[in-house]
């Protein structure tokens, strides 16, 4: 039977669609851009300053995590009508940011010590600022998630980073170091928080509801708690690297680690703007989101690996040509970092997942259990491995413990993850080809160059090559269509946009 689909239904998946769509020209624009400036600044600045700012960027990240309570992500996932909830979300915001603010402006010379980067405090104390605006567009980006506004989204992102590079640029060319970063990074926040204010499809004033904010809370602290400790998994490596190792090792971690994440951002990060309202609606059309995320997975993964295996065997090419010998010793950590990003877009993906169920607290064990070995582990490597060390300890850390965690939260939920071994086993023997294409023909090419150009071309057409079946298996796990022919079963929404 041919299935077809109701108007709403079509509608639902025109939305979707787009917003997908102008997610990952977004990201891809915004990536693009940020690599290139951040090209440009490596060659300016020295790897200390990267220290310095790290130091700086841990402690902003943590806030962030906190600023909001998680009481936000409600604002996505809410099924009834929003305008009843969004004072209170923003009251709630608000307030506990501007507490955060407080706290970190006192404790900045404390934090910058401890880090052994004294410098940073007054850096710290600029970027925290970032706190309070992200408060103030807290609703409004919600309000714009919720609505696949991903188009305005664009148009946002776009000027923010083209005021973060000029001001960033200026800034290091007149010789401002570290302080050339963080001017950069607050100015685009302010740009694009008054943008983001101005193009909200509501316009909220805070406000206070009781029982609005006991549900909220009940919500968003097990959500807060899960988004702290999910920092604490990608930043306590930064927290370790300086206090052991020092500033101008962070400063190569940094670029290490910014070089490894290009797969997340490129490939994750568009798909998790719409991530979390996609999985809401499948779950409150009675539909079934878990072969939704099945598939999402298989296609992020197909997506990432060739990006990762590039960056993991031609690591030192990369960094030599891109940002000169002096940031060589990035490359050594480069590969194993690398294979960290697979992990990064599966738990983020699973993140979204158990958010748009309501599943808080499985999202509090999961990143509770991966926090609590990778510290001590990340401290164990620095110590007997230097940055080496800090690399194997998270690498093995995910794969050990992380990805078995999510596996069984997953399962909590009803997800049925074997119709995935087949397609993963595909992109395995893909990878393995690939890998070995590459080994073969780096060794026979002198340069950075054409190492770089050959060798990825040749890596990615036999591993596109060999993949390509994934495709067909794919599309094989679409559920049959219902018999009323409405696609109320598994799902046009889900066939439109996960399709490969």
């Amino acid at each position: 039977m041919t299935e077809i689909a109701s108007p709403a239904t079509d509608a639902t998946s025109g939305v979707l669609r787009s917003a997908l769509g102008w997610s990952f020209l977004n990201n891809m624009l915004g990536r693009l851009g940020s690599a290139l400036v951040g090209i440009l600044l490596a060659r300016i600045l020295a790897p200390a300053d990267y220290g310095v700012y790290a130091v700086c960027l841990v402690v902003l990240a943590a806030l962030l995590s906190l600023n909001e309570l998680g009481v936000s992500l409600a604002v996505v996932r809410w099924p009834g009508d929003v305008q009843r909830i969004a004072p209170t979300v923003m009251t709630l915001a608000l307030t506990s940011s501007s507490v955060l603010y407080v706290v970190c402006f006192a404790l900045a010379p404390t934090v910058a010590d401890a880090l052994h980067a004294p410098q940073a405090t007054n850096i710290l104390r600029l970027l925290a600022t970032a706190v309070l605006i992200d408060a103030v567009t807290a609703v409004p980006v919600g309000l714009m998630t919720r609505d696949f506004l991903q188009r305005r989204r664009l148009v946002i992102d776009s000027v923010a980073l083209v005021t973060v590079s000029s001001v960033s640029i200026a800034l290091a060319v007149q010789g401002y170091g570290p302080w050339s970063l963080a001017w950069g990074n607050l100015m685009g926040n302010l740009v694009s928080a008054v943008l983001i204010t101005a193009w909200a499809p509501l316009r909220i004033r805070p406000g206070f509801d009781r029982a609005v904010a006991r549900d909220l809370l009940s919500f968003g602290l097990p959500l807060a708690g899960a988004s702290v400790l999910a920092f604490a998994m990608l930043n306590i490596d930064y927290v370790v690297v300086g206090a052991v190792l020092g500033p101008v090792a962070l400063g190569f971690y940094l670029l290490a680690f910014n070089l490894s994440s290009w797969p997340v951002n490129l490939v994750s990060a568009p798909v998790r703007r719409v991530a979390v309202p996609a999985f809401a609606r499948l779950r409150d059309t009675g539909q079934e989101s878990g072969l939704a995320f099945v598939r999402a997975s298989v296609l992020l993964l197909a997506a990432t690996i060739p990006a990762v295996l590039l960056l993991a065997l031609l690591a030192h090419p990369l960094v030599q040509f891109v940002y000169g010998g002096k940031w060589l010793p990035a490359a050594d950590v480069l590969p194993l970092l690398a294979a960290l990003a697979l992990a990064r877009v599966l738990s983020e993906l699973t993140y979204d997942f158990l958010v748009a169920h309501a599943r808080s607290r499985s999202n509090l064990v999961v990143q509770a259990v991966w926090v609590s070995v990778l510290g001590p582990a990340i401290w164990v490597g620095a110590h007997l491995g230097g940055l080496r060390g800090v690399a194997v300890a998270h690498v093995s850390v995910a794969l050990l413990v992380a990805v078995p965690t999510s596996v069984w939260a997953l399962r909590r939920a009803g997800v049925r993850l074997a119709p995935a071994l087949g397609p993963v086993g595909r992109l395995c023997l893909a990878t393995s080809a690939a890998a070995l294409t590459v080994l073969l023909v780096t060794r026979e090419l002198p340069g950075a160059l054409p190492q770089l150009l050959v060798s990825g071309i040749a890596g990615s057409l036999v591993y596109a090559a060999v993949a390509f079946p994934v495709r067909r298996v794919l599309t094989d796990l679409r559920p049959a269509p219902d018999r009323f022919g409405t696609g109320a079963g598994p799902s046009a929404h889900v066939q439109t946009l996960l399709s490969p």
